[in-house]
């Protein structure tokens, strides 16, 4: 499998999400947090030098740097030949979600809560109903994916396409938001997976 070490930080969604299927993969690990208060010079090695964009999440797989959050996903759900990455059909499936999440859901939620819980004032006036809009269509997309009855967003497994899209959804306190019914209870499969844990009680987590 190979040794891997994983850089995040408890309130990235981003890094959750590759937290996440590697705990639920149980793949052994070694965690360092990485304060994102720091500016990125001050920020320590080798995370300055391996992470291209000076971003978390950072995954070094066998001396390789693998950045940014989907991109990773993929890279793990192929090396490891499961969560979508079992064949070319279900891992197509996976990439189309991935961008998905990029542009729609994980750019909607972490806003509003971003601008709620860290920088209220810079997101004050039009932006943050603007966000909440942006929210309202992506959450009535994605309760609509799951209302054929099956379990997670390919099948009846789940994939990283789940552990992608739920990246940010289990702070919605923070947020402002509430769930429809079908999305709530695809959230409590995932938590119910061997290895959940909330962003907060993950390993090594510091929240602010």
């Amino acid at each position: 499998m190979g040794a891997f070490t994983l850089y995040g930080n408890c309130e990235s969604g981003h890094s959750y999400k590759v937290k996440l299927a590697m705990e639920v993969a149980q793949v052994p690990h070694a965690y360092e947090e990485i304060d994102l208060r720091l500016q990125r010079s001050e920020r320590p090695e080798p995370f300055r030098s391996l992470a291209k964009y000076g971003e978390v999440p950072l995954l070094v797989h066998d001396g390789q740097a693998y950045v940014q959050s989907n991109a990773i996903l993929l890279h793990l759900a192929e090396h490891l030949n499961k969560f979508g990455g079992e064949s070319p059909q279900r891992l197509e499936r996976v990439r189309e979600w991935l961008f998905w999440e990029a542009n729609r859901i994980g750019f909607s939620m972490a806003h509003l809560r971003y601008g709620q819980k860290f920088d209220p004032q810079a997101y004050a006036g039009t932006v943050l109903p603007w966000f909440r809009n942006r929210f309202n269509a992506d959450i009535d997309r994605l309760d609509d994916e799951l209302s054929d009855g099956r379990a997670f967003l390919l099948d009846d497994d789940v994939s990283v396409a789940d552990f992608s899209i739920c990246g940010y959804m289990y702070w919605p306190e923070q947020a402002g938001v509430a769930y429809p019914p079908r999305v709530q209870a695809w959230l409590d499969r995932i938590a119910a997976l061997p290895g959940w844990r909330h962003p907060y009680r993950m390993e090594g987590a510091q929240p602010w």
